[in-house]
């Protein structure tokens, strides 16, 4: 039975490819990051980069110095990244790899000089800069990269790779709003990276009017009319860039400028975002970040060195998979003893229960056994003297453990009773009365005393008359009347009769 999913599992689909459409799945997306000590300006340049690689680019990846390659790697498929862009800082200066993901090829830059972003926004006299235009990708513009040798065409493969492509057919010309130039200088055999903003002006129109169609709040503060600030022969000048017609162009659509509509006559403008960077193809690499070098520019090796390096690779890549083949045959055994000691120690703990548990029964079957021989022991030994003393047959229940001691129904024995006791004070009053013969000869024989002693005498009477009417039945007093007579008198304990 599965687990109880909640209301957040229940709206994220299955996967993530379905909340992307197909185009933008493919699209190539990219990791800059940088590794090892790096200054300041060239954290700074990487944070550049990464704005000029937007919108298919992590902008807020956080690396750390414990982070590897293979980290990036493990979620990289995820995320659909395809290019890897690294920026190093050493003695001897700043390099940039640019690496296809997962297998490589890797290509090595070494950055002569650059200039970050802020830099270049601050020094032109007319800044624009747009957040729109970084939604979507920019366009890719190779110049002088068509000479020869393979590494030239490789190079331009991987920097055309790593921007979307565009199906001209189907292409939206207001979503392109930026460009990136690359520019090879055949004689150096230097690459210079320039970062662009693109913006279309209408021609054919004079200041005036260009300030109106583009939205723009006109200064008539010179003009008596509307009409003297578009016939004004001092605002009619024309832009410089608009005397170039090879600037110039006919819109096929309708592009986000203000008056760029569709069959208008536009000039194309670029306004520089930065950053400048001058770098100069190093090395290529067959894998990713370490396999065979195809190309060097500093480093020139013979055949027999090559061979020698090839053979050197193999060996060290035979090793390594032999290594790893070993590893994993190690991993598997000790898998495999472990859960053979877990058995083992399971089936002792099973054994050690049973044998316990035995060694119990038996030692409690031992006790009783004993105690039975000796209380049989104990009871023959009883009859045997009990035969010699008195020379008759012992009765079945004399020497039994637990006789009964419950008195049998046919039994016709006397029973006694126990010997009833007074109380001390109702013993006391009895001494008192000892006499009480002669009281009732003096009532009867009418005998003639004074009247204190006759009064004195007769209640003397009356009151040992009293006490033999609280007779005693089974060691109990009839309290009830006694009660009465006490009314009055000092409060003191409770009499009680003892049996």
């Amino acid at each position: 039975m599965g687990k109880h999913k909640g209301k957040c599992s229940k709206k994220n689909p299955a996967n993530k490819e379905s909340l992307e459409p197909e185009h933008l799945v493919k699209a190539p997306h990219s990791f800059v990051i940088h590794r090892g000590n790096c200054s300041k300006d060239l954290l700074e340049l990487t944070k550049d980069f990464r704005k000029i690689m937007e919108p298919f680019t992590a902008s807020q990846l956080k690396e750390r110095k414990k982070n590897t390659i293979k980290d990036f790697l493990s979620v990289s498929g995820y995320l659909h990244v395809s290019h890897m862009i690294t920026f190093t800082e050493t003695e001897h200066g700043m390099y940039m790899r640019l690496a296809r993901i997962p297998r490589g090829p890797t290509l090595t830059f070494r950055i002569h000089n650059y200039s970050l972003a802020r830099d270049v926004i601050s020094s032109l006299r007319k800044q624009y800069v747009i957040m729109k235009a970084f939604q979507n990708a920019p366009l890719i513009v190779l110049n002088s990269f068509s000479g020869e040798g393979m590494h030239m065409k490789l190079m331009a493969t991987m920097f055309q790779n790593m921007f979307p492509t565009i199906n001209i057919t189907n292409v939206k010309l207001k979503n392109i709003r930026r460009c990136v130039l690359m520019n090879y200088n055949t004689s150096t055999k230097l690459i210079d990276f320039r970062h662009y903003v693109i913006r279309a002006t209408p021609v054919g129109l004079n200041k005036g009017t260009k300030k109106m169609v583009q939205g723009r709040i006109p200064n008539l503060n010179r003009c008596k009319d509307i009409s003297e600030f578009f016939d004004k022969a001092a605002l009619l000048s024309e832009s410089e860039l608009e005397d170039d017609t090879n600037t110039q162009v006919i819109l096929p659509q309708n592009l986000a400028s203000r008056g760029a509509t569709v069959d208008s006559k536009s000039a194309i403008k670029l306004f520089e975002l930065g950053p400048r960077i001058t770098f100069q193809l190093i090395k290529i690499e067959d894998g990713l970040m370490d396999g065979e070098v195809l190309f060097h520019e500093l480093v020139e090796k013979t055949e027999e060195e090559k061979a020698i390096i090839k053979k050197k690779r193999e060996e060290k890549r035979r090793l390594k998979e032999k290594r790893k083949a070993q590893q994993d045959e190690n991993v598997k055994r000790k898998q495999r003893e472990k859960e053979e000691l877990k058995q083992k120690a399971l089936e002792g703990i099973k054994k050690k229960k049973e044998i316990t548990e035995n060694q119990r029964l038996m030692a409690l079957a031992a006790a009783e056994s004993a105690n039975t021989d000796k209380m049989d022991q104990d009871d023959d030994d009883d009859a045997e003297y009990y035969r010699n003393e008195v020379g008759a047959e012992p009765d079945k229940y004399l020497f039994s453990e637990n006789p009964s001691r419950k008195r049998k129904a046919g039994d016709n024995s006397v029973r006694g009773f126990k010997k009833m006791r007074l109380d001390q004070k109702f013993k006391t009053k009895f001494q008192k009365n000892q006499n009480l013969q002669d009281v009732q000869d003096i009532k009867r024989y009418n005998i003639q005393d004074d009247k204190k002693t006759f009064k004195r005498r007769e209640n003397e009477l009356k009151k040992g008359q009293k006490m033999f009417q609280n007779k005693v039945f089974g060691g109990k007093f009839m309290k009830n009347k006694m009660a009465k007579n006490r009314k009055g008198k000092s409060k003191g304990k409770k009499s009680r009769g003892r049996i």
